[in-house]
């Protein structure tokens, strides 16, 4: 019977339309003990997927599902050993998520109610021809973008109360500096480091950077290091099988499975464990993991971006940070200005967050005035764009800008002027890369004085 299906489904399968791009995307695994019908199957989707694994059993099938990613699995449901909506089952407890086609030549009612109480995305019953199968394949893919889209939407919205694209805002010299080199480096593979002081906006150039590549419609996975339980860190970004967690019998797939195809973020990458470091180092390497309690491993593709606010040279001398991991972190680095070399942008920024923060509280909008710009220019903002927008929050609760805050001592505030220009100075010339003409363009001052304050500091 299977071969008469498949020999009716060729005979009547529509000429091969390779222009869809949603099919274009897909990585499909066919499972079915029928040889016949495994090679229908391949050859219906091959012309139109990007790539087609078949298994003649769900042991098999469970190899590869360690081994790759799929998007689609097309399953019979009679099949020696267990059926198919069983393994399904199976599959769900421990955490695998593809799109589920289901496949019998024996369908009814119940079994297709039990397919999709399964989590199966379609049901195919048999015999069915060639142009059925792509359809149930695009549909299965279409709802697994819109699932992707809508689990990316919820991320977004748990993480953030603002556009995450705020923070590059500005017509500054420094920041288009960055936004040009996060351009530049967007279309290649290599690891990205990208360092500066706390609250200058790390994760938003990690993310500017995700949505510059052709990663952009996969996800973005931000990993903070210091947040994470050391003894939970590696079950977390692995993953792990059913039972290594007490009181559980099911799997966890993991930040990097779900990541796949997309970019992972590693923020504060110098708290890291030892342990997690040597781990992450083996991932650098050969692209896999090895999900705790498995003795498999599965190949990934993926973007690696790097934060941190520390000086991770500093953090190798002293013994905390891998050496052979640094050398794979730090490939090409970018450095975040501070807001005090970003000058007027701090007006933009501050204009941006009160019309999002009011719209979010339901306030009205405070106006920005000249005194108010002149007070914003001024401060240092020692904690950058992250205490701008705590100040521009406070203003709309009080109904007023506190300025009196503005005035009282902070740290860079109390710092002898000679500290603060040297400081200014040398953040401006590390970031123009050592070209003093453009740095003393960002800092609004002749390059002859870049070089004489240079000069008096022997440098």
């Amino acid at each position: 019977m299977e071969r008469e299906v498949a020999l009716e489904s060729q005979a009547t399968a529509p000429a091969a339309d390779r222009s869809d791009p949603l099919l274009r995307r897909a990585s499909v695994l066919v499972i079915d003990d029928e040889p016949g019908m495994r090679n229908f199957l391949a050859k219906t989707l091959q012309p139109h997927c990007r790539t087609v694994q078949e298994a003649a059993d769900v042991e098999a099938a469970g190899s590869l599902l360690e081994r790759q990613r799929f998007d689609i699995v097309l399953l019979d449901n009679r099949m020696p050993g267990l059926r198919g909506i069983d393994w399904l089952v199976r599959q769900r407890r421990h955490g695998w998520q593809f799109e589920a086609i289901m496949i019998t030549a024996f369908p009814d009612l119940d079994t297709a109610i039990e397919a999709m109480r399964a989590g199966a995305a379609d049901f195919l019953p048999k015999p069915f021809r060639a142009n059925q199968v792509l359809n149930a394949v695009r549909r299965s893919m279409e709802l697994a973008s819109l699932r992707r889209e809508n689990l990316l939407l919820r991320h977004e919205l748990d993480r953030a109360r603002l556009s995450q694209r705020s923070q590059l805002l500005g017509s500054s010299p420094a920041i288009e500096a960055v936004r040009e080199r996060l351009r530049r480096v967007a279309a290649l593979p290599t690891p990205v480091l990208i360092s500066g002081d706390s609250g200058t906006g790390k994760e938003e150039a990690a993310r500017f950077l995700h949505s510059l590549s052709s990663r952009a419609d996969r996800p973005f996975v931000p990993i903070n290091c210091a947040t994470i339980p050391a003894d939970m860190l590696e079950m977390a970004l692995f993953g792990h099988t059913p039972g290594v967690l007490h009181g559980t019998d099911q799997g966890r797939a993991g930040l990097f499975v779900s990541a796949e195809g997309g970019t992972v973020f590693f923020d504060e990458i110098a708290e890291l464990p030892r342990p997690a470091q040597a781990a992450l180092l083996r991932v650098l390497d050969k692209q896999t993991i090895r999900p705790v309690g498995s003795e498999r491993e599965i190949a990934l593709d993926l973007r690696f971006v790097f934060a941190t606010g520390k000086s991770l040279a500093a953090e190798v001398e002293a013994g905390r940070f891998r050496e052979d991991l640094f050398f794979r972190v730090n490939v090409l680095q970018i450095e975040m200005p501070p807001l005090t070399l970003r000058g007027t942008d701090t007006l933009d920024l501050a204009a941006f967050f009160m019309a999002g923060l009011a719209a979010e509280l339901g306030l009205e909008p405070l106006e920005i005035d000249s005194p108010v710009r002149a007070a914003l220019l001024r401060y240092p903002w020692p904690g950058n764009i992250r205490e701008l927008r705590n100040f521009i929050e406070r203003s709309l609760i009080f109904g007023r800008f506190p300025l009196e805050t503005l005035g009282t001592a902070a740290p860079r505030e109390i710092e002898p002027l000679e500290a603060v220009q040297r400081r200014h100075i040398l953040q401006a010339l590390e970031l123009a890369g050592g070209n003093r003409s453009r740095a003393a363009d960002w800092l609004g001052v002749s390059r002859k004085t870049i070089e004489r304050k240079c000069a008096s500091w022997g440098l």
